[in-house]
């Protein structure tokens, strides 16, 4: 009886494994079907730089490819992507260093475009992404497990009507109270901050970061060290900031195409959050490392220089980026900032800073002579300005603001006669009171990185001063 029962039990385990065989061969027979019976590839021919000109290989502009190469006797791959033509060859930029590139060496498509040539690539997007840091392809760099392949989806970068933009009258709480009180910022502003290395940048969008009454926060660090990135999210971000965040890097030492590609991605977060009613806080660090990774592909495919060194593609790609950002109807909001490099005061008129003025809402200028007094943060008042803040606001509290900026410009203008003792008082009414009070100006001013200081009590701060 047990030797029946043994054979029968064995019969039906049998019948099981083979069941499972079959569909496993079944399910590979299926992926050998699916696969193309012709592989299109191209060969190398030459090489400058990054840029490599590829010969028989027909693909469209955004295509992924793969390049072989050879190191300690194996063929590996390098990845690149289509960014131009020359007569009837192709050129690609590579994201990694060429090392080990030979003559003649095969360039294929990717897998999913050897058919197809689609331009279109998959990167993820949704609710998975808060508390990562991901680079500019959604691999995460910060060693947690890969996102969900459901959450990955295809980009596309869409335009939008200026018509169906919604009006910004709401105020934005940022946490911190030069901004509130006098630099009023609106839910779907864009606003450069203009900064030299040093000054408190960093400190001043960590503290924006966890300060800001957003639903989610998407920062892109785009073309920074290394070092700084890391510093940046543990230190200065924080775990609470982090948690609501998403963090896009892509370092100084990463190809220019994949800075390109970080900024880009950055933004298409902050839209989906945005098309999924959140309020959007868009952080891009730094604006200018975008600008610079665009000049370095634009000139490696020989487009000519016009203004400094920037080809002129640079200025129409820089307002294409901005301009994904912002309130759009039936949607939430994105209420974007921009970081911009200045080392100098003449720098400010830098073709990339001269742009950036011109098409943002307004900017925040950060000043070395007060971070050098260790007055954080180093905003300077009087240079500084909010373009929709008047509309957003009560007149009473732009009054207010008005004559502050007013009091602390009559101040500097006249720093050295009163330093030295020069000054006569009672010359200027307006210069007397700004002496009077200036302690309590500078306090109010100044800001210690733990200090929160929301809208509400920013606004009655201002209007003690002046009681």
């Amino acid at each position: 009886m047990e030797s029946i029962m043994s054979s029968y039990f064995r019969g039906i385990l049998m019948k099981l494994r083979f069941s499972e065989l079959s569909n496993n061969i079944s399910s590979f027979e299926k992926k050998i079907n699916n696969l193309s019976h012709v592989f299109f590839y191209g060969r190398l021919i030459s090489i400058n730089g990054l840029v490599l000109e590829v010969t028989g290989l027909k693909a469209p502009i955004g295509s992924q490819c793969c390049v072989e190469r050879i190191i300690d006797g194996n063929i590996l791959n390098i990845h690149a992507e289509v960014v131009g033509f020359k007569k009837e060859n192709t050129l690609l930029f590579s994201f990694e260093e060429t090392y080990g590139i030979f003559p003649g060496a095969r360039v294929f498509l990717t897998s999913s475009q050897n058919n197809t040539h689609s331009t279109e690539r998959k990167i993820p997007l949704g609710i998975e992404l808060l508390g990562r840091v991901l680079d500019s392809k959604g691999t995460p760099l910060d060693g947690l497990p890969k996102l969900n392949p459901k959450c990955f989806t295809f980009l596309k970068n869409n335009t939008i009507n200026p018509l169906n933009r919604k009006p910004i009258t709401k105020v934005l709480d940022t946490g911190i109270r030069a901004i509130n009180a006098l630099l009023t910022i609106g839910q779907g502003q864009r606003i450069g901050i203009f900064s030299s290395s040093g000054i408190g940048k960093s400190i001043l969008l960590g503290m924006m970061a966890k300060y800001t009454e957003a639903d989610v926060v998407v920062i892109g660090l785009i073309g920074e060290r290394g070092r700084e990135v890391k510093d940046f999210i543990e230190n200065i971000l924080g775990a609470n900031g982090l948690s609501r965040s998403v963090v896009i890097a892509a370092p100084a030492d990463v190809s220019p195409l994949l800075q390109i590609e970080a900024a880009s991605y950055a933004t298409s977060i902050a839209e989906y959050f945005c098309k999924e009613n959140k309020n959007v806080l868009l952080i891009v660090d730094s604006l200018t490392r975008y600008a610079m990774a665009q000049r370095l592909v634009s000139l490696s495919l020989g487009e000519l220089p016009v203004s400094k060194g920037y080809p002129s593609s640079v200025f129409s790609k820089i307002p294409i980026l901005i301009e994904r950002t912002g309130n759009i109807n039936n949607y939430g909001s994105i209420t974007s900032f921009y970081t911009v490099l200045t080392e100098s005061e003449e720098d400010l008129q830098d073709p990339i800073s001269h742009l950036c003025r011109s098409i943002l809402d307004g900017h925040i200028m950060l000043s070395r002579y007060y971070a050098e007094l260790g007055h954080y943060p180093a905003i300077d008042i009087e240079t500084s300005i909010s373009r929709v803040m008047p509309n957003i606001i009560s007149n009473k509290q732009y009054d207010q603001a008005c004559y502050f900026k007013k009091l602390i410009a009559s101040y500097q203008r006249n720093r050295d006669l009163i330093n030295i003792g020069a000054y006569l008082k009672g010359t200027d009414p307006v210069l007397d009171y700004a002496i009077k009070i200036w302690s309590v100006l500078e306090k109010f001013l100044q800001q210690k990185q733990s200090e929160k200081s929301n809208y509400l009590s920013s606004c009655k701060e201002l209007n003690q001063i002046f009681i």
